[in-house]
């Protein structure tokens, strides 16, 4: 690991960038960027004890480590003075330009928190970098570098923040480097979080590797001399490095039950040469001279990993019976996993990234495009959180296509899964799989190199709600859910254009004559919709009844009131059963009604009561077994929870005024679920309220906020 207490000067900078930065322009534009951030960060101290200016220097040093174009370095140098030191983006257009300055922009805002507790923040910040990367590329790696040298000097923070910042950067920064192919960063952060979560095991293992280090030198410089001498006699040219593990691969195999003596690719080679032709011909010869392992052979070169890792791996008995891993690639595959996703940076071509459409390329970025479609879908926070860490930054299985084309998928996914990744359409008419030239069931658990055929057929009447159970991907679950959804609001327009021809028949009022343009003006005016459709879903749903859409054309009195029930006396529940003193009652889940609503019961079988809004769509799959039933006025006042979606146009303001509106009426938020959409922010949030006129109170309040478009009270 590198040194933590390394200060570094911007001569170290200019020599490192200028290595592969021969520009001048560009190298000057570095130099402007450091006295800019010097004169910014003038007065500030780190924790550590150094003047700030240190630590985004020291970033921009780790961002050549993987050569980072110039603008990518001055954003390092930068990525602090918005956030800290009161600088403008426009500022750092006018003296930077566009490019440094939305790098500088991207990292300032996926570093901002602004939430209560620690888990929600915690929870929120991860989206934010997850989504915030997706901009562009290099901004996740400026926060990968600034993050690694934070980690350095981890030394500096109390106990419990350095075991905080350490658990946040192995569950999620170390492995997007992993994802990148940033292998040189993902390493050492993964190092460095081991030392400050388990020090007694971090030291333990550094202790064993250092007793050992002349031992193991000795029998690789051996090995190395053996193997090159072979490839001398084949008069290839080569270059061969020893390869030391790192102490976190090596914690993680211990903590599978291995023994430390038994890590046998503690001893390891790589073999590195001008093309892939003679990658093949080494393993050959390695083989025939060195006894392999059975099964230890991986072949990346054919099959690269997503991150664009390519190598061919293999484990031999070497010199002395010694195991060695030996990894055998070009160089231009090592620089590769060095830097990953950077050694394609448009430095070397000076075009621009986004415009770059090379095939390694855009195999890189499909990490990113996984990780905004599962944004695009309508899950929590906590959802998507958990959907990234447990399907994209985890053990995936690689499946083929008939025709050769791979896709990366969730261990553990289904025929299911991998329809819907083909596309959404495939999935949707699926009516069979077959895998490796045999039919399977939908449930069969998909293994890495399986060949998959999917059979479709266009008349399928779609998926099944049993899939729910049998697809593995989030995101996949949530295309099922909304293709009911979709089928279920267009049997709702059936339902409520059916009650309304209904109700015009019973009142005799001809329907043509009903729909009138005039009349459907007035309609939509009052209730608030922008089509037939959208009036026929709200009365399908039961948001309003086909009585009330009429009587807003033609002035009716109100229906006959609901028959009174008389209150018995010494009842103390929250709702009152016509005729019966004494029976278990329970508010229903799905339209959570409050008091003020109206409501009936349903008998249930051996449940009691469950008491409805008589609005709950629900009502109309249940029979006839309804009751009277009223809310109790002589009830000691409590409160109730409910449901209601916020739309709004604004992220950053709203959560804090909404939370703020439910305190100052002594409403309860008892959970919030965060939906991003192109255009809006929808917050799903449950309420503990007093009744139907506090309810009320809040939603008009919220709509008197500038950027609340609309509130809309739930029937699940």
């Amino acid at each position: 690991m590198a040194s933590d207490k390394k200060l570094y000067t911007i001569d170290d900078l200019i020599t490192k960038a200028s290595s592969y930065i021969t520009k001048e322009e560009e190298l000057d534009k570095i130099r402007k960027a450091f006295e800019f951030s010097k004169l910014k960060h003038a007065g500030q101290f780190r924790e550590s004890g150094e003047p700030y200016f240190y630590h985004p220097l020291a970033t921009a040093v780790i961002l050549t480590t993987v050569y980072a174009d110039c603008d990518t370095i001055c954003a390092g140098l930068l990525h602090d003075v918005i956030e800290d030191c009161g600088v403008t983006k426009q500022e750092l257009e006018e003296d930077f330009g566009t490019t440094t300055a939305n790098l500088v922009y991207g990292v300032t805002k996926i570093s901002k928190i602004h939430f209560s507790t620690e888990n929600e923040a915690l929870i929120e910040y991860y989206k934010k970098i997850i989504v915030g990367m997706s901009e562009d590329v290099r901004v996740i790696i400026i926060k990968l570098a600034d993050r690694l040298h934070n980690m350095r000097t981890l030394w500096a923070k109390s106990e419990e923040k350095q075991k905080k910042i350490a658990r946040e950067t192995l569950d999620i920064l170390a492995p997007i480097a992993h994802h990148l192919g940033i292998h040189k960063i993902k390493s050492e952060l993964e190092d460095l979080s081991l030392r400050y979560l388990k020090p007694n095991v971090f030291y333990d293992i550094a202790d064993k590797l250092n007793n050992t280090k002349l031992e193991r030198d000795k029998v690789v410089n051996d090995m190395i001399t053996s193997v090159s001498n072979l490839l001398k006699e084949n008069n290839i040219e080569h270059e061969i490095k020893g390869r030391s593990k790192s102490i976190y691969s090596i914690y993680k195999k211990l903590e599978k039950g291995r023994k430390f003596s038994d890590i046998y690719d503690l001893l390891a080679l790589r073999i590195l040469v001008d093309n892939v032709q003679q990658c093949y011909s080494i393993i050959g010869m390695i083989h025939a001279k060195y006894k392999p392992i059975p099964k230890r052979f991986k072949d990346y070169i054919a099959m690269p990993k997503t991150n664009g890792y390519q190598s061919l791996h293999t484990t031999v008995f070497g010199i002395d019976g010694y195991l060695f891993e030996i990894q055998i690639r070009t160089y231009e595959m090592d620089e590769v996993a060095e830097n990953g996703v950077a050694s394609h940076w448009a430095y070397k071509e000076h075009k621009d990234l986004k415009q770059q459409g090379t095939t390694s390329t855009e195999a890189k970025l499909q990490f990113f495009k996984s990780i905004v479609e599962l944004n695009e879908d309508k899950m929590s926070s906590e959802e998507f959180v958990n959907s990234v860490k447990n399907e994209i930054l985890n053990n995936n299985i690689y499946v083929f296509t008939p025709k050769g084309d791979i896709f990366e998928l969730p261990k553990g996914s289904t025929p299911i899964d991998f329809a819907y990744s083909v596309h959404t359409r495939v999935g949707e008419t699926m009516v069979g799989a077959i895998v490796n030239d045999s039919i399977v069931s939908l449930d069969y658990e998909l293994q890495d190199n399986d060949i998959v055929k999917i059979i479709t057929n266009k008349n399928s009447p779609g998926p099944s709600k049993e899939w729910l159970n049998i697809a593995k991907s989030t995101r996949v679950k949530n295309k099922i859910k909304s293709f009911f959804t979709r089928s279920e609001k267009e049997n709702y327009i059936e339902r409520g254009k059916a009650d309304l021809e209904k109700e015009l028949r019973k009142r005799k009022i001809p329907f043509n004559d009903f729909l009138t343009d005039e009349n459907i003006d007035e309609i939509f005016k009052n209730a608030k919709v922008t089509d037939l459709n959208d009036l026929y879903l709200n009365i399908g749903n039961g948001k309003f009844s086909s009585s009330y859409v009429i009587n807003l054309i033609y002035k009716k009195e109100e229906p006959e009131a609901i028959k009174k029930i008389e209150t018995p006396k010494g009842i103390d529940g929250d709702v009152i059963v016509e005729g019966i003193d004494k029976i278990k009652v329970n508010l229903a889940n799905c339209c959570n009604p409050i008091p003020g609503d109206e409501i009936v019961g349903y008998i249930t079988r051996g449940n009691g009561i469950s008491v409805h809004r008589r609005s709950c769509h629900n009502l109309a799959f249940l029979d006839n077994r309804m009751v009277n039933v009223l809310w109790n006025p002589d009830k000691t006042p409590s409160k109730y929870i409910t449901s209601v979606f916020i739309h709004c146009n604004d992220y950053d303001k709203s959560l804090l005024e909404i939370m703020q509106k439910a305190s100052s009426l002594g409403i309860n938020i008892d959970s919030m679920h965060t939906n991003r959409k192109t255009d809006e922010i929808v917050y799903e949030v449950d309420l503990w309220v007093r009744d139907l006129e506090h309810l009320n109170h809040f939603i008009r309040d919220l709509e008197n906020i500038p950027y609340v478009e609309k509130v809309v009270r739930i029937i699940r």
